[in-house]
């Protein structure tokens, strides 16, 4: 079944099928089922698609692509202000402007230049989104994130600058593999910080993220169907943005 053939009643399902597994999963970890947010991520879908999941009362939605997104949710929040928009993309710095404007949450910080533009535009636009550091956690080089290694010192210079707006940690793990070790490094470093959001886990993993302590969890295509244009797991929210800067650079204020 492809994303454009799901009509109302089967998202219900799907969006019903995956809650109760984020129930089991929350049960497991002895935990709430309402402490995991779960982010419908609606990239490559139609604006139509989306409007379908918040009739069945889904909040968050993840996009990869300021641009995507801005042709998509304004309208949309229209209709529910209540939206809750995360950008989970790698975010270009000359993109920053446009996504402090139109993000709730913007979970792909991984570098100076990037917090440093990030900044400005909240300064000029008088609004900060929620922010998350993207970690990439299993250190492989096609992947977006801060490197493990420079992480610490990363996340300190973010909390020092954004405050509690910075509120936790993004991973990716490796597609191969058992993730776990990768989430449970992750919920260690954000501990380390008294951060409290663990964004971690997509369809083909996220019980396991939940039971190592994620309280977000990201999921496309367990309730879209399959993407109408196919990306490949390591394509767009894995790849670090042309130029981007080296992990190493300092964080200016």
């Amino acid at each position: 079944m492809t994303g454009s053939s799901l009509g109302p009643m089967s998202m219900q399902a799907a969006l019903d099928a995956i809650r109760a597994r984020i129930e089991r999963a929350a049960a497991a970890s002895g935990r709430p089922a309402d402490a995991i947010s779960l982010v419908a991520v609606s990239k490559t879908h139609p604006a139509e698609r989306v409007a379908e999941l918040l009739a069945c009362g889904q909040r968050r939605f993840g996009e990869n692509r300021v641009q995507e997104a801005q042709a998509k949710f304004p309208a949309l929040r229209e209709q529910h202000p209540d939206l809750v928009l995360h950008l989970i993309g790698p975010l270009q710095t000359n993109k920053a402007a446009d996504a402090v404007r139109l993000a709730d949450v913007i979970e792909t910080l991984d570098r100076p230049r990037l917090a440093d533009a990030i900044a400005r535009a909240a300064e000029a636009g008088g609004r900060l989104p929620e922010l998350l550091v993207q970690v990439n956690i299993g250190d492989e080089p096609q992947k977006a994130g801060v490197a493990r290694a420079d992480a610490e010192k990363f996340i300190r210079n973010c909390q020092t600058r954004f405050g509690d707006r910075l509120t936790g940690l993004m991973c990716i793990p490796p597609v191969e593999g058992d993730p776990r070790p990768h989430f449970r490094a992750l919920a260690d470093l954000a501990a380390g910080f008294g951060l409290q959001t663990l964004s971690m886990g997509m369809s083909g993993d996220f019980e396991q993220a939940i039971e190592e302590g994620a309280t977000q969890v990201r999921v496309g295509s367990a309730l879209f169907g399959a993407r109408p244009v196919q990306e490949s797991a390591t394509q767009a929210i894995q790849t670090p943005p042309a130029g981007a800067t080296p992990p190493l650079a300092s964080l200016a204020r």
